[in-house]
């Protein structure tokens, strides 16, 4: 006769909740295993010895009761099935209550804490259907103030049994979560440190790329100048060889530091003895000396009172104004003048570089470089901003506006 559909899928149903009950709930340590095999023993030795003195042939169901606490902890809903069965039969055989009894509370406990949730629900209901049982077996001749009495001491005693598991399992559980969550911490913050590490050389790279710029855009400068220079000046061309010499060997030497740092594997901030560059406000006029000997008129500024700035700040505004003027050599023309502004306002600096030159927009390149896009990056990691184009009536203008407090976030 063929079945129908809903019975096979009732039998799939059982089958997959028996092989979950059956499956390890956990995985057992060797130390756990030998603990369980000899505390499973040691109960079995003494309570299942006692029954089978006390009860004779019945005292064997005592011993039921214990054998397979060995698998308490791996197997805790069919160890807790098994030992249930062997009590029902207790019960049905008329066997009085015996100690291998503790068995129940023992299979109760280890259900309660390394059970599923839903099957120590099942098995507290299954205590509580027990201890009515045996109240009404063993106890149906008594008063029946002391039938209550019996009643609410044994459950007392299988709910406190139970509530004790409960409790070490929620513990166990909130644990786990605290060790989940600080093992999380850790991969974050190693991700973290790995991509601060990994910020740090990009900004290193944007460094150097700032370096080799300003310093082969004066060398080329020079090295045009010495040129024509050669047959009529001598002494101006030697002069020009040996600016282009000193800034060579300067640009050299900071990408030597930068490179240096490229080659840590850990994040350079952490390390205070390792060299790094960090020119800033009191920088500029080394600067601007450099370039006006590359044959630039430059006119300096300063308005405001100075104060102190933070060294990310200093670093930006100095990189701004190496950046301007390097693109005033670049495209600029012979003759061109430039100034440089700074301008020390109650809540922010704003510097400005101008120069009265065709400008960048008409200036043949072959490369647009990527100067004004690492400005603005700059700024924008001091949380300022970059203004830069053409000036009305000829020449170039950059405009930059950083703030003295830094953003939520902000390094330095």
């Amino acid at each position: 006769m063929t079945k129908p559909a809903g019975f096979h899928r009732s039998l799939a149903h059982m089958t997959g909740t028996m092989s979950g009950i059956l499956a390890p709930r956990r995985q057992v340590s060797q130390r756990s295993k030998a603990f369980d095999l000899l505390l499973a023993g040691a109960l079995t030795l003494f309570f299942g010895l006692f029954s089978l003195a006390q009860e004779g042939v019945a005292g064997v169901l005592g011993v039921g009761m214990l054998a397979p606490l060995v698998w308490r902890r791996t197997h805790p809903e069919l160890v807790f099935f098994a030992v249930s069965s062997v009590a029902v039969l207790q019960w049905l055989s008329g066997a009085n209550l015996m100690a291998g009894n503790v068995g129940l509370l023992v299979a109760l406990y280890a259900i309660s804490v390394y059970g599923e949730v839903k099957y120590s629900r099942i098995a507290l209901g299954v205590g509580g259907l027990g201890v009515l049982m045996a109240t009404a077996r063993y106890y149906s001749s008594s008063d029946w103030r002391q039938q209550i009495t019996m009643m609410v001491a044994l459950g007392a005693l299988v709910f406190g049994v139970w509530a004790i598991g409960e409790r070490r399992r929620t513990r166990g559980l909130y644990v786990a979560q605290l060790e989940e969550r600080a093992a999380q911490l850790e991969r974050d913050r190693d991700r973290e440190a790995k991509l601060a590490v990994s910020n740090e050389r990009t900004r290193i790279a944007r460094e150097i790329h700032d370096v080799v710029a300003h310093g082969l855009s004066i060398m080329i400068v020079q090295a045009d100048g010495g040129l024509y220079a050669a047959d009529a000046s001598p002494e101006q061309a030697k002069k020009a060889l040996a600016t282009i010499g000193d800034t060579g060997r300067a640009s050299l030497t900071e990408m030597r530091k930068m490179l240096g740092l490229l080659k840590q594997d850990v994040q350079p901030d952490l390390d205070p003895d390792q060299p790094r560059p960090q020119p800033g406000i009191s920088s500029l006029p080394e600067l601007i000396e450099n370039v006006r000997q590359a044959g630039l008129t430059v006119d300096y500024q300063v308005t405001g009172t100075p104060r102190d700035l933070p060294a990310l700040l200093g670093l930006t505004a100095y990189r701004i104004v190496q950046e301007g003027l390097t693109n005033t050599l670049k495209h600029a023309g012979p003759g061109a003048r430039t100034c440089v502004e700074l301008d020390f306002g109650r809540e922010m600096l704003t510097v400005v570089v101008t120069d009265d030159g065709r400008g960048a927009g008409v200036a043949p390149s072959n490369d647009p470089g990527h100067g004004l896009v690492g400005m603005r990056q700059r700024a924008s990691i001091s949380g300022g901003t970059v203004n830069a184009g053409p000036k009305a009536g000829g020449g170039y203008e950059v405009i930059a506006r950083l703030p003295y407090n830094l953003p939520a976030g902000g390094n330095q």
